[in-house]
This record gives C-alpha cells, sequence and structure tokens, in this order.
C-alpha cells in the first residue's frame, strides 16, 4: 500500500511464484481523497484443477489447457478503484508450451472464463503478459487442435516390430558373447550399438505401454526421457563409430590390426561411444533444466531443447551418410576385381542386400524421419527398417558369418544327438562367400 508521503517514482511489482504484477498505484492512490491506495495479489495452488479450462466457452473444437495458476487481484482500502493504467500480469507457464496453439488471457465472471478486457501483451515459450483494464481473477488458457485419431494397424505394427526387433538384438548379443571371433574381427562398436538400442527401444516400448501412469510422476518421466535421451544419443555415436571401423577396413585391412591397440583399442571406443553421449546431455541440462518430461515422457519440444538431440544426429547421419557412399564406391571396386568366373547376377544380389543392409545398420535410414509426415508409406518403412537394425545386423555379422554358422550347426548337431537315439541328421548348406 502507499500514502500521502510515497517516494516511489515507478510502478511497483508484485510477485508470487509463478506470476507477477504490474500495477500503477501511485497514480491510484493519487486519484483518492486520502491520497492512499492499497492492492492484494494472491495466487492460488492448484485452484485450477476446480476453475478448469472447460469453463472458457468457445465456438470451435478445441482442446483447452491451464497454462497458469489462476491468481487475483484486487484494491482493499481503496475509495476510487479506477485503474489509470492498465495492469499487466506476467504468467509463467506451468505445462508444455505448443507453438501452434492459442493463448487466452481470461479472468472468471461469474461461472465461466471470458477474456473481455484482456488481452496477450507478449509471449514466449516461458511465459506470457497479459494486459487487463480491471480486475479480477485470472488465468492463461491455451487452445490446441485435437490431435489426430491414431491409427489401429499402425499401432500394432509398431509393436509387432519393435518386438521382434528386440528379439534379434537379443541373439546378434548371445552371438557376439558365445561365438568364437578372429582375433582381428572389432565387434565392439555393433555389440554397444545392440546394447545401447535394445535398452532404449524396450525402455520407449514399456514407457508408452504405461504412459497413464507413469505421467502422473513428473520426475519419473522426466528421468525416463533422459535415459532415453541417452540411450538413443549413445546408439547414433555407437553407428558413427561404427561407420569410421568400416570405412577404415575397406580402405586397408592390413593396417586396422596394426593400430588397433593403440587408436581403436576397445576401452578407447567404449570412453567415445559413451561419454560424448553424456557430455551432450549433461551440456543440455544445464542450458534447459526443465527440458525432460513431455506428454509422451520424451524431450520437451519448447525451449529449442529438441535440438539437444536433433543437432547430434543431424550430424551423424550426414557423416555416415558420406562414409556409407565411400564404403559403397570401394566394395564396388573391390567387386569389380574379382575372378570372371563369379557370377553377375550373384554379385549384384550379393551387393545390393550387403547395401541396403549397411545402410541400416549404420542408422542412415533414420533419415526417412525427416520426411514422414505426409506419407504413411515412408511412415511405415521408416518404423520397419530403424526398428529392425538388430536384425540386419544378426544377419550380416552372424548368419553371413562363415565361422558363426560353422559353430551353429556345431551347436545344433550335437543338440539333436543328445535328443535323437535312432535318427541321423544331415545339414546341407550352401555357402556364397
Amino acid at each position: 500500500m502507499v500514502g500521502p508521503q510515497v517516494t516511489l517514482n515507478k510502478m511497483p511489482r508484485l510477485d508470487t511464484t509463478n506470476s507477477s504484477v504490474d500495477i500503477d498505484l501511485i497514480g491510484i492512490s493519487k486519484n483518492n481523497t486520502e491520497r492512499s491506495a492499497a492492492v492484494a495479489f494472491m495466487s492460488y495452488i492448484t485452484m485450477e484443477n476446480l476453475l478448469k479450462p472447460d469453463f472458457f466457452n468457445t465456438s470451435n473444437d478445441t482442446i483447452k489447457s491451464m497454462m497458469s495458476t489462476v491468481i487475483s487481484a484486487t484494491l482493499p482500502k481503496t475509495t476510487n478503484t479506477k485503474l489509470t493504467k492498465p495492469v499487466n500480469f506476467t504468467f509463467r507457464h506451468i505445462r508444455e508450451f505448443d507453438p501452434s496453439g492459442s493463448l487466452s488471457c481470461v479472468y472468471w465472471n461469474i461461472s465461466e472464463w471470458i477474456v473481455d478486457g484482456c488481452t496477450v501483451l507478449k509471449t514466449n515459450s516461458s511465459y506470457t503478459v497479459c494486459s487487463c483494464v480491471h480486475l479480477s481473477t485470472f488465468a492463461l488458457i491455451m487452445q490446441t487442435s485435437p490431435p489426430a485419431e491414431s491409427d489401429p494397424l499402425l499401432e500394432l505394427l509398431n509393436l509387432v516390430c519393435v518386438i521382434v526387433g528386440l528379439v534379434f538384438f537379443s541373439l546378434a548379443l548371445l552371438s557376439f558373447a558365445l561365438c568364437q571371433w578372429s582375433p582381428l574381427v572389432n565387434n565392439v562398436a555393433r555389440i554397444n550399438i545392440c546394447i545401447s538400442l535394445l535398452l532404449a527401444h524396450l525402455l520407449f516400448l514399456l514407457t508408452q505401454q504405461f504412459l497413464s501412469l507413469i505421467r502422473r510422476q513428473q520426475v519419473l518421466c522426466a528421468v525416463i526421457a533422459g535415459l532415453l535421451h541417452f540411450l538413443f544419443l549413445s546408439g547414433f555415436v555407437w553407428m558413427f563409430i561404427e561407420g569410421v571401423l568400416l570405412f577404415i577396413c575397406v580402405k586397408n585391412l592390413s593396417k586396422i590390426s596394426s593400430k588397433k591397440r593403440k587408436v581403436l583399442s576397445t576401452g578407447f571406443l567404449c570412453v567415445i561411444g559413451y561419454v560424448v553421449a553424456l557430455v551432450v546431455e549433461c551440456v543440455s541440462v544445464g542450458l534447459v533444466p526443465d527440458g525432460y518430461g513431455s506428454e509422451h515422457c520424451w524431450i520437451k519440444m519448447d525451449k529449442g531443447f529438441i535440438w539437444s538431440f536433433l543437432g547430434p544426429v543431424c550430424v551423424i547421419l550426414a557423416l555416415n551418410t558420406i562414409l556409407f557412399i565411400n564404403i559403397v564406391i570401394s566394395l564396388n571396386s573391390a567387386f569389380k576385381s574379382l575372378n570372371a568366373e563369379v557370377s553377375q547376377i550373384k554379385q549384384t544380389k550379393i551387393m545390393v542386400f550387403k547395401t541396403l543392409a549397411q545402410f541400416v545398420v549404420l542408422g542412415c535410414s533414420w533419415i526417412l524421419g525427416f520426411f514422414t509426415n505426409d506419407s504413411k508409406e515412408l511412415e511405415i518403412l521408416f518404423l520397419i527398417l530403424n526398428s529392425q537394425q538388430g536384425t540386419f545386423i544378426f544377419l550380416i555379422y552372424c548368419v553371413l558369418n562363415n565361422k558363426v554358422r560353422q559353430q551353429y550347426r556345431k551347436f545344433f548337431r550335437c543338440l539333436c544327438s543328445n535328443n535323437t537315439e535312432d535318427h541321423t541328421i544331415t545339414f546341407r548348406v550352401i555357402t556364397t562367400e
């Protein structure tokens, strides 16, 4: 409150946790015979659960969300309550901001929210300033278009593809762990791609299945989003490492063994594969501490925080695409130098399959994700390819590996001999080297 001897020279500001008000209390006091005025500013925690945004009547069919706490401003012990200037209320957003949504500054009028006398002065992803020509009980409401109806067949396809991918990730890891490999073969990148993406897809699948329960616990939702961010980022870093190793191997296979201990050791690669992802995530959290925990327990789209994921992914996809093109050119040159007795048709089939499979393993197929908004066919192709990275890893490095196949045959032959006394099982294997 201010009195006759007021010495303020600017409009005072009153603050609460999520809101503030700027009011010309000095000008109001001058309009009173006592030369005094008082303002009371209150914030009602959880009042938005009672004065719901559904009480805001609009002609269009939109989804309404309360973006602020409910506040009140009055002029007690003030005879003349006429405002000399509009009052500005600053609302801090309490929910994720949707750039496509429409914001309305509203006040409570007996039984509904209305906008008379209130306008949006300015807004950004964090807060909105409302200007009103009267005092009352105020709030900030956002209107968004209803989400497009999900396709049940697409959801089923997604579920099936992810489960199949998880199975083949597991089979690939078992093969890498149980089979004997040549000391010149460096599987560290492939193993860690499988580990990172297996955990990421499994966590994402479980989160979406129990989303309604998890979303109630905002801290848990944010922690899951952070874990998904780290796992997917580390998966992409390992895809880049795999691309570099393949490029070195194709260019000069003889040098990879001589440099393996100094440059391409397992410990050195593990530091790169996981520490880079961890550093990116820590820097992102430091810049935007509340960037995790969207409606789907993922990265929030406001404040540009999504680029903490898309930025590194775009860089890695661009580098892996360049590496992939160089690998294909080098392999094509190698195929041309093969013995002329090798069938050209057979050579072409092998080349096409391995090229497609390696394209998926290096994560280049994730580029399709930038073009799926307007094409259901591309969305299905993107879903299938990127859920089956484990399948392609298992096919290329396990099934099509002659030594691994021999160990499989020994294992199954031993298994069958233990379970069959009067039958002889013969395996006929056609191998294309």
